[in-house]
């Protein structure tokens, strides 16, 4: 799940490498305790108007304008299916759902809705010991363990019919573990030549100064014939002009240990031993816990924030909406989730009352799609509007399936349903954030996704990048919509914000793309499907319409 961009770079400049595979990243930097310590352009931009402003966010500010003489007829759910959310949060606490009808830490399943004290929302990645899991598996690991004792060294031509679809899934997962694997063996050989080399470098130019620490401004000073000293200084230079930093240098270290000890290692196992389910069998329901923060809250915190953080204590950011409540729901771990928990999430939100679910997860596989797929079409029954980051590997979804996608299997598209891409603050040619995915079929428009500042856990604030901020922008535009004009259908909702983008079709922008390729132009109007990004403003204009006609 959550990686982070800025170290994608980091190790393309350093490791030369290409592009780190992921679902989802953000440019991640140091959180804070007070906003103001922030770059303050950063601070809600994504509420902004680009004509007023000359800030391209999703024109919030000016769509209360708009409706500061209309009455708010309704209170709008949004559950946030994630890691965790810091339900303690200064700038989010007031907004959390409370499950009016469960009596706390009681033991009994009060409202009878099948899970015990889920006061605040649900767990599904835990036990009713109160222990969660962190870490998971890449889908594509599970799925080569899962089929590896049937298929391993077995030929296409000995594989009966029936089995086929089975064995092609486990050869495509082989090919895809087998690469990643090397990929990050690579990774973690050549970070450990490059920290033996930035030792021996330093230690070198601590030896010439005469002294233990070194920093920058120290290697910049550093004056000698000896032309070891001069080559320590010269690499050491090309590194930090390219970003390094130790900081840096141990985030790189800790992404692929990651990856090599837990997303990619077919050893590691959490669910079996933590949960203990049948992951296929949808009846097999007896685990989770109510502790929707969880062990890892950075990412659903700052999704949550992003929807409703409170814009009336004048301490932090402004959420898009102002008349919501956030549902926490727990469902993905660091790695990739499971359908069945996604599937358990939707119906959860759905019985609990959501208006609107945010999902900011994804994934390359999903073998239990048909769970997802009912538990969309069950949303879609109950009016309930679903919306999902479109990921950050920089490339068309319309050639390569993002999971949980608006296709369902039997053909049909869902009508609850939209999918977002991350622009940035400027109409200039970097107005697409480089990591977004995209696609004309299967985007449907962009939102601001590009140095969004929001929550951190503890009373923390940060700025992040990847779509999974530009989708809780969208969350938060219906929210606001929908509290206004509560008589539009999920459908509705969503044709009103589709037909409402702020569109620039024709502004040519350069296409996203992770790793070593070249800078590719294009007009932004062939990335999605509306070929514009959401924008509050006119939504709200064009729902006044549509509940006039």
């Amino acid at each position: 799940m959550n990686r982070i961009l800025n170290l994608t770079i980091l190790i393309v400049l350093l490791l030369n490498t290409e592009g780190v595979y992921s679902n989802y990243k953000s440019d991640k930097g140091k959180p804070v305790s007070a906003v103001d310590s922030l770059d303050q352009k950063n601070i809600n931009w994504y509420n902004l108007d680009g004509l007023n402003d000359n800030i391209y966010g999703a024109s919030v500010e000016k769509c209360y304008e708009y409706l500061s003489n209309k009455t708010v007829k309704k209170n709008i759910v949004v559950a946030v299916i994630d890691a965790g959310i810091d339900i303690h949060h200064e700038d989010i606490k007031s907004k959390i759902w409370i499950n009016k009808d469960e009596v706390p830490d009681n033991g009994v399943d009060d409202d009878n809705n099948g899970y015990i004290d889920d006061v605040n929302g649900w767990n599904f990645i835990g036990n009713k010991d109160g222990v969660n899991i962190k870490n998971e598996n890449l889908e594509f690991v599970r799925l080569y363990r899962s089929y590896k004792n049937q298929f391993y060294n077995k030929n296409k031509q000995d594989v009966p019919s029936s089995l086929m679809d089975s064995y092609n899934l486990f050869t495509e997962s082989k090919e895809k573990y087998e690469s990643e694997r090397n990929k990050y063996l690579q990774r973690d050989k050549r970070l450990t030549m490059l920290a033996t080399r930035v030792l021996d470098s330093e230690t070198k130019l601590k030896n010439f100064l005469k002294q233990n620490d070194l920093t920058k401004e120290d290697i910049e000073k550093v004056s000698s014939s000896d032309e070891s000293v001069l080559k320590a200084k010269s690499y050491m230079l090309y590194l930090y002009r390219n970003g390094y930093s130790l900081e840096s240098f141990r985030g790189m270290r800790e992404h692929v240990d990651l990856y090599l000890d837990t997303l990619l290692n077919l050893n590691f196992i959490a669910r079996e031993k933590i949960i203990g389910d049948n992951i296929n069998d949808f009846s097999d329901l007896d685990y989770g816990n109510n502790n929707v923060i969880g062990p890892k809250a950075d990412h659903g915190t700052h999704v949550a924030g992003i929807i409703g953080a409170d814009r009336t204590n004048k301490i932090g950011i402004k959420g898009v909406a102002s008349n919501v409540t956030i549902m926490p729901v727990r469902t993905i771990p660091k790695g990739d989730e499971y359908d069945k928990d996604v599937a358990l999430a939707i119906r959860y939100a759905v019985d609990n009352g959501a208006n609107i679910i945010n999902m900011s997860f994804g994934k390359e596989s999903s073998p239990q799609k048909h769970m997802v797929d009912e538990a969309v079409k069950y949303a879609e029954s109950k009016n309930v509007l679903l919306i999902h980051a479109a990921g950050n590997s920089g490339v068309n979804i319309d050639n390569m399936t993002h999971y949980p996608d608006s296709e369902l299997s039997s053909g049909q598209l869902a009508k609850n349903w939209i999918s977002v891409g991350a622009s940035s603050s400027h109409l200039d040619k970097e107005f697409v954030g480089v990591f977004s995915n995209y696609g004309r079929n299967k985007v449907d428009l962009f939102a601001p996704g590009v140095d969004v500042v929001s929550l951190f856990p503890g009373d923390k604030y940060v700025a992040n990048s990847g779509t999974s901020m530009a989708c809780p922008v969208v969350s938060g535009v219906a929210a606001l919509i929908w509290s206004y004009y509560p008589e539009l259908s999920a459908q509705q909702l969503r044709a009103v914000l589709l037909e409402s983008v702020q569109e620039f079709s024709k502004h040519k922008v350069y296409k996203p793309a992770l790793g070593n390729s070249k800078k590719k132009k294009t007009k932004f109007g062939k990335l999605s499907g509306t070929g514009g990004i959401v924008n509050a403003y006119l939504a709200a204009k064009a729902a006044e319409q549509m509940v006039k006609e």
